[in-house]
């Protein structure tokens, strides 16, 4: 069971497109040895990745082509100031709203990238081959090495460094991976800081939350599941303070990013507070779930419930720099609310 994240249609979020144009001062169109032969001073950027080192040639007279494959790999980009110029839909946010969050639309201004629909996350090489790019972003990704190899003879191909678990890379590495793709190692850094600063507000006006445990579970298909570290949403939870429950990790780590836990071992889900989001399914069926509804945790209020087509739920799956002040700005007065009635 894959706990993918879910699509949502809500408003933008002006206040974080305002602070990103601050950062990334203008948008524009987007082996172990380097893959180019070209000098330092002919490079946008060299980075080390998990396949080796890939160097990324600057393109003459004109700005930077890039295909965005990675998941939430767009909108990191976006936050850098660049467009890319194709957008994999992993959650289906549509043409519209131009394969990225409501909160991140807008910063492709006039532009529209082409949106490459997530059919059972297939790739489809030849589209990407058309649209000539200079880089291909597959940062957050499943790390597949024949994937790689086929995006590497259509253009440089960036994926996460060593030692990434699928899906799992974490937020902070992923921007840094992509700024240093996009030669904008400072602006990556500035953006990781400011969203940083966010969270240690939040943490520091509910010190009520160090030291209870928290889960972010979901129910999929015939299954349940947790998120792990390297998950946005449980690293988000773990880094306002939450702790994780013995029982999560000692599911071990059958998805990369997160557990599969069986309906017989349903009561890992119970924590102090527990976020429970549905995949496949509304928000009055994840409620009305027996086994669900049969957690204390449940039962006493202590879970906050994310309808999947809500802005919540989508923005705190996305995990970019860009999405988490909005999972920041609405989810941590629902977790504040279910940590007041633990009883202590």
């Amino acid at each position: 069971m894959r706990l993918m994240r879910h699509s949502t249609r809500g408003p933008a979020a002006v206040a974080i497109l305002a602070a990103v144009c601050l950062i990334a001062a203008g948008c524009s169109s987007s082996s172990d040895q380097p893959r180019t032969g070209k000098g330092s001073n002919d490079l946008v950027s060299s980075v080390d990745t998990m396949f080796g080192t890939v160097a990324v040639p600057k393109p003459k007279g004109r700005n930077l082509r890039v295909v965005a494959l990675g998941w939430s790999d767009a909108e990191t980009a976006l936050a850098l100031g660049v467009k890319p110029v194709a957008v994999y839909d992993w959650l289906g946010f549509g043409e519209k709203a131009k394969g990225v969050g409501p909160w991140a639309t807008q910063l492709f201004g006039s532009e529209t990238p082409v949106v490459m629909k997530n059919v059972n996350q297939s790739i489809n090489y030849e589209q990407i081959q058309s649209l000539k790019p200079d880089l291909i972003l597959n940062v957050n990704s499943a790390g597949d090495k024949k994937q790689f190899e086929r995006l590497s003879s259509i253009a440089p191909t960036v994926y996460a460094p060593k030692g990434a678990n699928p899906y799992g890379l974490g937020w902070r590495a992923e921007t840094s991976t992509v700024s240093k793709a996009l030669g904008k190692d400072d602006e990556g850094a500035a953006l990781v800081d400011g969203i940083d600063a966010q969270i240690a507000a939040a943490k520091t006006a509910h010190p009520e939350f160090a030291g209870l445990t928290a889960v972010a579970g979901a129910k999929a298909g015939d299954a349940y599941g947790a998120t792990l570290p390297g998950d946005p949403r449980w690293d988000l939870l773990s880094s306002l303070g939450f702790e994780q429950p013995a029982a999560i990790p000692a599911l071990g780590r059958q998805m990369s990013f997160s557990a599969v836990v069986p309906a017989e071992k349903i009561t890992a889900l119970d924590a102090d507070v527990t976020v429970l989001f549905a995949i496949g399914f509304t928000l009055d069926q994840l409620k009305s779930d027996p086994l669900v509804r049969s957690l204390p945790v449940v039962e006493d209020g202590r879970a906050v419930f994310l309808d999947p087509t809500g802005d919540i739920a989508t923005a705190f799956s996305v995990g970019s720099v860009l999405s988490l002040p909005v999972a920041l700005q609405k989810l941590v007065p629902l977790l504040a609310d279910a940590a007041a009635k633990v009883k202590r």
